[in-house]
């Protein structure tokens, strides 16, 4: 930054008199106060991002005061339709794919307003909506899908509050796709090994990494709650705070891009593939969940006298029957099915138990006005504006349609029968037959949805694996 901006700052004393959009990092409101905010910060460029399906920000660069200066944004509606290697699906059943390829407007959300902390030249960026030519809200858009699942809870007098966990892992730098992947050489010189979980000498390893993370996330008003180190050998995991379930997707869909820039700038890699290395544990978004009185703010799973509510057991009931229909959202890849196996740390069942972390509906213990759901099916690779979708919709549902839950268990459920699809063709038909989960999450994201993910299971059949070379070459 050149020092005459440097120098025209204010001073401590004068800074605790700025308005509080320019105090707070994600306080700007309009327009005007977002003029203010990237001129006293002395920025430069700004990036306008709006998350795809598979949660990758898409979007466009430009000078500061053409963002100000009411310019038109607009990006190639086919640009939400691509899949994860970039190809588009063929027309098939209810999808037809734009011939047009028409655009759709990106609107600034100037509340996520917030600096870009590892550029080198003073950068934002801002996170859009995505809207037709005439305004609408584009239905099949990720962050569109659960704005539309928050509202079905405020038609109800009802506020979801939502607070994610996240697993990646560090590991060598690895170019070559067909090399697999190593743990990354920590500060004692030797590689990461497995059973680290909850080690703080596990997570030492990595000093100077996290306190970038920490310093990025700071900066951009990304509130992380704890950080551990995971079971997997370099796999870390961080929990964010509790609040509304878009402002706490926004902040996973940054948190990613923070994690991914801070380990690059210590010459490693963060992956959030959900089974990345063989032998070791998946990576997970364990996704908490409760639900307030709009009005009141009174948690509607307890009652007065804190006793369990029927809310409860519907939300949970709704859960364990839809959310195997809604896997393909929270397993979105067929990496996402590696991680899904027995005897694992994952769940593979529909079952609920009090602190029980072999089920998949977990609940942690709490007072009663804490009580909430904790989903622990979701993997990292999800896109979290979908897993959010996804699960809050299954729990809505049940309370809406009053779906019964079975009985607690407190045993460990984790070796039984498989009781979710065991892959993304299989997941893919379950999801588009659901008629309650299409009716709340719009047809036109599910039938989007569903033909991204038959045409990204195509792309895989193309590759041929390792293991068909070890074990078919020489033997069939």
């Amino acid at each position: 930054m050149p020092a005459s901006k440097k120098e025209a700052r204010p001073g401590a004393a004068e800074r605790t008199r700025l308005p509080a959009f320019i105090k707070n990092l994600r306080g700007v409101k309009n327009w005007k106060e977002a003029s203010s905010w990237l001129e006293w910060r002395g920025i430069e460029d700004i990036e306008c991002i709006a998350p795809d399906q598979a949660g990758v920000a898409r979007g466009k660069m430009m000078p500061s005061k053409k963002f100000t200066s009411n310019t038109s944004l607009a990006l190639p509606s086919a640009v939400f339709m691509t899949t994860i290697s970039g190809r588009y699906p063929e027309d098939s059943g209810d999808f037809t794919y734009p011939e047009a390829d028409g655009d759709l407007k990106l609107l600034p959300d100037l509340s996520t307003l917030t600096v870009v902390p590892w550029e080198s030249d003073p950068t934002a960026q801002v996170i859009c909506d995505l809207v037709t030519q005439d305004g609408q809200a584009a239905e099949f858009t990720p962050r569109n899908v659960l704005k539309r699942v928050v509202a079905a809870y405020h038609m109800r007098g009802l506020k979801p509050i939502v607070a994610p966990e996240i697993e990646f892992y560090l590991v060598k730098k690895n170019p070559d796709p067909d090399y697999q992947l190593e743990p990354p050489i920590g500060r004692s010189g030797r590689s990461i090994a497995g059973g680290q979980s909850y080690s703080i000498a596990g997570v030492n390893e990595f000093d100077e990494l996290i306190d970038d993370v920490y310093d990025f996330s700071e900066r951009q008003g990304l509130e992380i709650d704890t950080l551990i180190h995971e079971e997997g050998a370099g796999q870390l995991e961080i929990n964010l705070r509790h609040g509304d379930p878009v402002e706490l997707a926004d902040q996973v869909f940054m948190f990613k891009r923070t994690i991914r820039e801070a380990a690059l700038k210590h010459d490693i890699y963060a992956t959030f593939m959900a089974k990345p290395i063989q032998g070791q544990p998946g990576s997970a978004m364990h996704i908490h969940q409760s639900v307030v009185d709009a009005t009141t703010g009174q948690n509607v799973f307890s009652a007065p006298d804190g006793a369990e509510t029927e809310a409860f057991r519907h939300f949970i009931g709704g859960m364990q029957r839809h959310i195997p229909n809604a896997l393909v959202m929270l397993a979105p890849y067929v990496n996402s099915y590696r991680r899904l196996t027995r005897s694992a740390s994952a769940p593979v069942n529909t079952r609920w138990g009090y602190d029980n972390r072999t089920t998949a509906f977990r609940i942690p213990r709490s007072d009663a006005q804490a009580r909430r759901v904790e989903n622990r099916i979701p993997s990292s690779d999800a896109n979290p504006y979908l897993a959010l979708a996804a699960s809050l919709a299954c729990g809505l549902v049940g309370m809406v349609e009053k779906v019964p839950a079975d009985n607690p268990t407190g045993a460990a459920v984790n070796e039984d029968e498989i009781e979710l699809p065991r892959g993304l063709l299989e997941a893919v038909e379950l999801f588009e037959a659901d008629e309650a989960l299409r009716e709340i999450l719009g047809s036109a994201f599910v039938t989007t949805y569903a033909a991204i993910k038959k045409a990204e299971f195509e792309t895989f059949m193309e590759v041929i694996s390792p293991w068909e070379r070890e074990y078919l070459l020489l033997n069939v």
